[in-house]
C-alpha cells in the first residue's frame, strides 16, 4: 500500500514539475524513506528534515518558539508552521509534515498515544489533518505515514483543478 501511494504521488509530482520535502517528528524518516523507495524521486525531492526535537523544528523549518510553548509540539499550530517552514527551508513546492504521539508512553488525556497532525502545504495552501491512530508505536508511525501520502494526493488534486 505504501510502495504504490508513494509512486503515484511521486508521479504527480513529477507531471506537476513540483518539488516536494517531508518535515518530520513521530515518524522520525520513515516518510522520507518510504518516498526514496521510489524510484526517480530525485526529481522531486532535494531534502528532508527530522525535526525530533523543538530546537531542531525551531532552527531547521522556523517553527516560532512561542507556538511551541502555547500550543506544543503535537499540534494543528506546530504542523502547519512545519510545513509552511520546511517549504521555504527547501525552496519546494509542496512539503509534508508529521507531529504526533507515536507511544506506547508520552501521551494524556488532552494529548492521547496515536495523536497525529499531518500538515500539508502545496504552492500556498496549507491543510492540517488530525488523526487518532490506534497500534504499536510503529504502526501508528506506519499509519501516520500512509496518511500523510493520501493527504498529499488529495492535495495535489485539488490544486491541479484549482
Amino acid at each position: 500500500m505504501q510502495t504504490a501511494l508513494a509512486e503515484e504521488v511521486v508521479k504527480m509530482l513529477k507531471d506537476a514539475g513540483m518539488t516536494v520535502t517531508t518535515v518530520e517528528s513521530c515518524t522520525g524518516g520513515l516518510l522520507s524513506g518510504t518516498l526514496v523507495d521510489v524510484a526517480g524521486v530525485s526529481e522531486v525531492l532535494n531534502q528532508a528534515y527530522v525535526t525530533y526535537a523543538n530546537e531542531a523544528k525551531q532552527s531547521l523549518v522556523g517553527v516560532q518558539k512561542a507556538t511551541l510553548d502555547v500550543f506544543g509540539a503535537v499540534s494543528e499550530q506546530t504542523a502547519r508552521e512545519m510545513a509552511e517552514g520546511g517549504a521555504k527551508a527547501a525552496k519546494a513546492d509542496a512539503a509534508l509534515a508529521v507531529t504526533g504521539i507515536a507511544g506506547p508512553d508520552g501521551g494524556s488525556e488532552e494529548k492521547p498515544v496515536g495523536l497525529v497532525y499531518i500538515g500539508c502545504f502545496v504552492k500556498g495552501n496549507t491543510v492540517v489533518q488530525k488523526n487518532i491512530f490506534l497500534g504499536s508505536r510503529r504502526e501508528v508511525r506506519e499509519q501516520s505515514v500512509i496518511s500523510a501520502l493520501k493527504l498529499l494526493k488529495a492535495c495535489l488534486q485539488k490544486e491541479k483543478q484549482d
